[in-house]
């Protein structure tokens, strides 16, 4: 279990000038990550088609995670049908996927109008080759301190919430704000009604355009993170962050 104690010193040290570009430098020679690039690289290059590549494990172990799907590599068909999707059609499946990180990687992509070639582009597969690299990184910095990874997104992504429906619908989101809030994990089982109800109950959603009040929530979480393993809110810590 990581020391409460040290949590908040790990997660400013991340987010510190510099510090991501010199873990992506280092990771940039890492013998794994690059034989998984290469296979990918190999891959695309010799497939028949779009689908056929995406349901290939070479290209999905490389392109969801470095998409921020990690989660998803199991799910071939749902990644075929997803990221071949107009992320602009309102009425499509990517509208109706709860996870909008499905439509952030369509709309990175651009599959639906450039097919196979945007995997093939260099510039592409730099972008995903970054992508890998800072999955592993944050990989990392969990393995020491769980939930830094996390808190580090949730501070780059909490200005752009509008809603309490918007924190629901992204994971990464909803694990930091409800551990912050001291929410418990069965929240999940209430209505998404009743979700939203809570989240804002516990806090004035403006405060997301704050940097301050969101790196304050940014730490109460990797505090709760560090008091059980999970991110459950359980340190007496948390009560001097309040």
């Amino acid at each position: 279990m990581a020391d409460v104690a040290t949590a908040i010193p790990a997660l400013r040290r991340a987010l510190a000038p510099g510090a991501e570009e010199k873990a992506l430098a280092r990771l940039a020679k890492d013998p794994q990550i690059n034989r998984q690039l290469d296979q990918f690289a190999k891959a695309v290059a010799k497939a028949t088609d779009l689908k056929a590549a995406l349901r290939d494990p070479r290209v999905l172990n490389v392109l969801l995670p470095a998409l921020g799907l990690p989660d998803a590599v199991g799910q071939a068909g749902l990644a075929v049908r997803a990221l071949t999707e107009d992320p602009a059609d309102p009425n499509g499946l990517l509208a109706k996927l709860p996870d909008k990180r499905w439509k952030d990687a369509a709309q990175t992509l651009n599959l639906k109008e450039r097919g196979l070639e945007a995997l093939r582009d260099p510039k592409m597969q730099a972008v995903l080759a970054d992508g890998l690299r800072r999955l592993s990184w944050q990989k990392e910095l969990d393995a020491d301190h769980p939930g830094i990874s996390d808190a580090m997104l949730f501070e780059q992504r909490a200005a752009s919430v509008k809603s309490a429906y918007e924190l629901l619908s992204d994971p990464v989101l909803r694990r930091v704000i409800t551990g912050a809030l001291g929410l418990p994990q069965e929240i999940a089982i209430q209505p998404v009604e009743t979700q939203a109800r809570a989240i804002t109950s516990r806090l004035d959603l403006s405060k997301l355009q704050n940097p301050r009040e969101v790196a304050k929530l940014a730490e109460r979480y990797v505090v709760a993170a560090a008091g059980t393993g999970t991110g459950g809110p359980v340190s007496p810590l948390l009560a001097l962050l309040a």
